[in-house]
């Protein structure tokens, strides 16, 4: 019973004893066999070479030709025959994986100089940098590459690529990304944006963004909600809101990039250019509600309200919008030497197609209100005061309220806003 245990014993330990060294020994030394398991690649470092050039190319650090050192050629699982120890040295390495939701950034060891003024490799025909050799034969550059990995199982020459794990860009619903690239032709003179170009898949194609001569710096193109392969080193992301109109107003858009437009303004309108969509300028077609991708650094966009609008020229009360918040209860005197305050209600109203003169002339709401409606109505209410003792003004509100609606109305005409009514309140 104890002699058989030993012999079992004796077996388990001395059979796989024996196929150790029958590969060290006898299969690896006499025959250069290598087997490479299922989940690994080799790694071949060669010693020195028997015949032939032995020496590197002086700045190469990785072997295309049979040179002694690192060599570009992998070994896939598999069996091999004549690479002998004393020659060669494998070293086993596993797949990279790119996991889901990454995506690897490359960067070459070796291969040609980069270009005058270039920062990244331009993309070479490798089969996803797994093939080296046609890395290095076909023009690779040193460096960090244009390239980028997507998740998955590559079989990766370590010796001459390093890789970085970045995340997915992700953009989230009702966010806009604003783009900024690190390479390219540079703006011409004036320009603040690079023109939109075609064909790069929302900057996720760097070398066909570059091929079309896409520009360096901020870009006029943005990208909407999902996830996107890009590569950090070529582009910067940021994210903002969209921009909402809300129900009730339209939204004038001031585009400070484009070609210059022709102006539809008219000959009579000189207070700016208003030019078609897509222009350099006010558009003539302003954003109705909803919500929009609009790059705030090259375009902005000017709420109008399209509806009525009440100001208040009443010290305790002042309305959602805010416009008349610096508006305050106007102080008249009479013609017989007394002080007394109005508060004052205007009403008015803004065409949409009449929004975009507005805009081009004034800039914004808040323009409007403190340059026309707040001296207009303010000076109205003086001059009318003066023209009357302190009873016969109380005595003849409603004819003044109906006067004051008449003049500042013809006076807004000429600033492309309707004067819907003037009303007086409080008399102190």
């Amino acid at each position: 019973m104890e002699k058989n245990e030993l012999i079992r014993w004796a077996l388990i330990i001395g059979i796989p004893l024996f196929l150790l060294i029958f590969y060290k020994l006898i299969l690896r030394v006499f025959f250069g066999v290598v087997i490479i398991p299922e989940d690994r690649i080799g790694l071949v470092t060669k010693k020195f070479v028997l015949f032939g050039k032995q020496e590197l190319p002086e700045g190469r650090i990785i072997a295309t030709n049979g040179e002694a050192g690192f060599q570009a050629q992998t070994l896939a699982p598999g069996v091999y025959f004549w690479k002998w120890i004393w020659q060669y040295s494998i070293r086993f390495q596993p797949f990279t994986i790119i996991p889901t939701g990454k995506l690897g950034l490359v960067l070459a060891k070796d291969g040609a100089e980069l270009e005058t003024g270039r920062i990244l490799g331009r993309k070479v025909d490798c089969d996803s940098f797994q093939d080296a050799e046609a890395f290095l034969k076909n023009g690779g550059r040193k460096g960090r590459q244009t390239g980028i990995i997507a998740p998955g199982s590559y079989r990766i020459n370590t010796f001459l690529f390093e890789l970085e794990l970045t995340d997915m860009t992700m953009i989230p619903d009702n966010a806009v990304g604003i783009v900024t690239t690190m390479e390219g032709n540079p703006l011409a003179e004036g320009q603040i944006a690079g023109k939109i170009i075609d064909g790069h898949n929302k900057f996720q194609d760097v070398d066909r963004f570059l091929e079309n001569d896409g520009y360096k710096g901020l870009q006029e193109q943005v990208i909407l909600a999902g996830s996107y392969f890009l590569n950090p080193w070529f582009a910067k992301l940021e994210m903002v809101k969209m921009t909402e109109i809300p129900i009730g107003h339209v939204g004038v858009v001031i585009s400070y990039v484009g070609e210059e437009g022709k102006d539809l303004s008219g000959v009579e309108f000189k207070h700016g250019n208003i030019v078609e969509k897509g222009f350099k300028g006010v558009w003539a077609e302003p954003l109705g509600p909803g919500k929009y991708p609009i790059n705030p650094y090259i375009m902005k966009v000017e709420l109008v309200p399209t509806t009525n609008l009440v100001l208040n020229w009443a010290s305790a009360r002042s309305e959602s919008h805010q416009l008349d918040k610096n508006l305050s209860t106007i102080t008249v005197r009479s013609k017989d030497g007394f002080p007394f305050n109005l508060d004052v209600s205007q009403i008015i109203h803004i065409p949409t197609t009449e929004a975009p003169k507005v805009i081009a002339r004034f800039g914004n709401m808040t323009n409007l209100v403190s340059q026309v409606l707040e001296p207009t109505i303010g000076n109205y209410f003086r001059n009318s005061a003066q023209d009357s003792d302190v009873i016969a003004f109380l005595g003849t509100r409603k004819e003044r309220q109906q006067s004051a609606r008449d003049h500042i109305g013809k006076v807004l005409d000429q600033y492309n806003v309707f004067g819907v009514d003037t009303l007086i309140g409080d008399i102190v």
